[in-house]
């Protein structure tokens, strides 16, 4: 579930792996599934979703689309990536819950700069070990109008893996990051403020405020069935101990879990193709 965006670049050369592989320079197509959502992060409620959802693949030298998202890259060496890139979140209904009666939240997404290092690799370059510190503005819409709602910054510790069950033919992709989360005051807000008039008994004006929003443990395992189908799993798990609006009426759980699965199916290639190295997530 990821957006968009742009860059302007200064590339370094790459070493390549010798299992490269020559991939389309577009691919489009679409995730069927489902999945569980907590409303908002500290949510004490989570509800499933069916899931429909459109994706493209762009590997393009600047700008590039996949399973990390749409990303433009301003620069890159062996294990350094500077790239600019978007993150994005859905919305949900507040009918109900801790937020009955308050407005429903609206989808919010993410840009902004990213640094990614590649602080270990083995020699068959199937595992290898990232740290990423991303710095992203974030906005929510309604559909009508757009709001800046302030920063987010979400350092990360990744360990990513090509093989891991599955060997033979196309291989399948494994990765699980931990980091923590912060974020800016009007980030905050959305999930966490109560005005005076939408205070009720259980539930008293809160002004929220920025910091620690809390530690985040994100995995995903992709496994192809087909050169053109794929079996896809993915979640989190976050704790919200500490964090800086844990006494908001609206922060009901120190824990929340995210699952979602599905089938990727793609539906276009292009024509034209694209060197494309065997290193996870690449």
């Amino acid at each position: 579930m990821r957006p968009f965006l742009i860059g302007a670049c200064l590339l370094a050369a790459l070493p390549v792996s010798a299992q490269e592989v020559r991939r389309p320079l577009l691919e489009a197509g679409a995730f069927l599934g489902g999945g569980l959502l907590p409303d908002y992060p500290a949510s004490d409620r989570a509800e499933p979703r069916a899931l429909a959802l459109p994706w493209l693949i762009y590997r393009g030298e600047i700008l590039q689309s996949d399973e990390r998202g749409l990303r433009g890259r301003l620069f890159r060496s062996a294990d350094f990536e500077l790239t600019f890139n978007a993150n994005g979140a859905l919305g949900s209904r507040s009918g109900g819950g801790a937020r009955d009666g308050m407005d429903d939240l609206d989808p919010m997404g993410e840009v902004g700069p990213s640094l990614r290092w590649v602080a270990w690799r083995d020699t068959a370059r199937l595992t290898r070990l990232v740290l990423e510190a991303p710095v992203r503005a974030a906005f929510t819409t309604d559909f009508s109008r757009i709001r800046h709602r302030g920063f987010v910054f979400a350092p990360e510790v990744s360990l990513e893996r090509t093989g891991l069950f599955r060997t033979e033919g196309s291989p399948d992709r494994a990765r699980i990051g931990l980091g923590p989360v912060f974020a800016t005051g009007r980030v905050m807000d959305d999930w966490y403020r109560v005005r005076p008039s939408e205070a009720r008994p259980g539930r008293p004006a809160y002004e929220a405020e920025g910091g620690y929003l809390g530690m985040r443990l994100q995995f995903s395992y992709r496994v192809p069935v087909t050169d053109r189908i794929s079996l896809t799993t993915g979640g989190r798990v976050e704790n919200f101990a500490g964090a800086a609006n844990d006494e908001s009426p609206l922060s009901r759980s120190e824990w929340n879990a995210t699952l979602v699965g599905g089938i990727s199916v793609s539906l276009y290639r292009s024509t034209a193709t694209v060197t494309s190295g065997a290193e996870p997530y690449d």
